[in-house]
């Protein structure tokens, strides 16, 4: 029984390992998928609710992980509004007024445009990779074809969930859904990925629904209309002096 022991434990660490060498290879891309040095992207986000529903499109640019910004183009009552990011920080220009306006703390969790994302999701500094812990899990009813992750935050880290319940593709780790829970336990959105695609030199998926559950009959979708990664881009993209023009 020693000998058998002693040629298990072995076996069994190194497959612990493998299954944690794999959970960080699968974060990693995950966590890379729409990041970039720098990127642009055109975009359509569909919201929708029980008594309404609009179509905004628009334009965004990133620059790292802590420079973004969105531009809206359409529809008309909405086209020139736009939202500037630098690290924790963000503001809105709204050209029916003319103003630029700064998001306080307080109104991160506030909805972005009437849509199911927040301000605090385009703000937001946290990596998959750095800021949770993960491990691979088996899901009560696994989908075909695809690996769980669970995600909990590390301590003193400014996180909204509680914990993330990731799921991907087996063959390609591309995210399949996102399942986000509060610290109750309680699962508060989902998060699905559709409509794989070559785009700007990535395959990724295209479309993103989001549905909180907490809201019934909301939805937001955003269609990725065009992509570019690793692109030159001009500095004052990203300035307040640029946000005032609403360009």
């Amino acid at each position: 029984m020693r000998v058998i022991r002693i040629i298990l434990v072995p076996i069994i660490l190194l497959a612990g390992q493998l299954r944690a060498d794999q959970a960080r290879e699968i974060i990693k891309k995950v966590d890379q998928l729409y990041r970039s040095a720098s990127s642009y992207a055109k975009m359509e986000m569909e919201i929708s609710t029980p008594h309404w529903q609009r179509t905004l499109s628009l334009e965004a640019w990133t620059q790292g992980t802590d420079k973004t910004f969105i531009l809206i183009n359409s529809p008309k009552k909405e086209s020139g509004t736009a939202t500037l990011r630098l690290k924790n920080e963000m503001w809105n220009y709204l050209p029916q007024t003319a103003k630029v306006i700064k998001v306080p703390p307080s109104m991160m969790m506030g909805s972005w445009m009437g849509s199911d994302f927040n301000n605090d999701d385009l703000v937001r500094e946290s990596s998959m990779l750095d800021d949770y812990t993960y491990k691979m899990i088996s899901p009560a009813e696994p989908e075909p074809g695809t690996l769980s992750l669970e995600m909990t935050p590390k301590e003193n880290t400014a996180v909204v969930w509680g914990k993330i319940i990731l799921t991907v593709r087996e063959k390609d780790y591309l995210p399949v859904k996102e399942e986000y829970y509060d610290e109750k336990g309680r699962m508060m959105r989902l998060m699905e990925f559709k409509d794989i695609k070559q785009m700007g030199g990535k395959t990724i998926p295209t479309v993103m629904e989001l549905i909180p559950q907490n809201k019934e009959g909301n939805k937001t979708v955003i269609r990725y209309l065009k992509t570019d990664f690793d692109i030159p881009l001009k500095e004052d993209i990203f300035s307040l002096r640029n946000l005032k023009k609403g360009r």
